[in-house]
């Protein structure tokens, strides 16, 4: 845990470019070892971060994609 904690400390976090340009509901995104992706919520970067393995960060990208979270 200790490893993840320094990895996300000095990640470099990116906003997503659907976030809206007055600055609500945006969410930032870092690449990860092993390639994981971290997902945070820009508005309150020491927060909670969520972890997603190569698989589950390709399939919400298909996701995105094909609509299922509007």
């Amino acid at each position: 845990m200790e490893d993840l904690t320094q990895e996300l400390s000095t990640a470099a976090w990116r906003k997503s470019t659907r976030s809206g340009p007055d600055g609500g509901d945006c969410v930032e995104v870092a690449e990860l070892s092993r390639g994981r992706r971290g997902v945070r919520d820009s508005k309150n970067p020491i927060g909670p971060v969520l972890i997603f393995t190569p698989s589950e960060w390709n399939a919400f990208i298909e996701g995105v994609k094909d609509g299922e979270f509007d």
